[in-house]
């Protein structure tokens, strides 16, 4: 995500899970899904599914994330 600027970062209840909102240099949003083992020294992996998706707002990056990922429909942050 070099060059990106992550707007929202919202992790589940366990932290074990994170999605990152963010607008690209070019003014576009979008979002990914993160997860964390505490094994490994608790740094985030990308779970490489949505960061391609493009959006106007971040508000409709957002709305997207909510359909896309389980845990945070049911977190429901705002």
């Amino acid at each position: 995500m070099t060059g990106n600027k992550v707007l929202r970062s919202l992790q589940n209840l366990y932290g074990d899970y994170c999605v990152d909102v963010f607008v690209r240099a070019d003014g576009s949003f979008g979002f990914e899904e993160y997860r964390r083992d505490p094994e490994d020294g608790a740094d985030w992996h990308t779970l490489d599914r949505y960061s391609g998706l493009t959006f106007r707002s971040e508000a409709e990056a957002l709305a997207k994330a909510k359909e896309c990922v389980a845990w945070l429909r049911e977190k429901a942050p705002g």
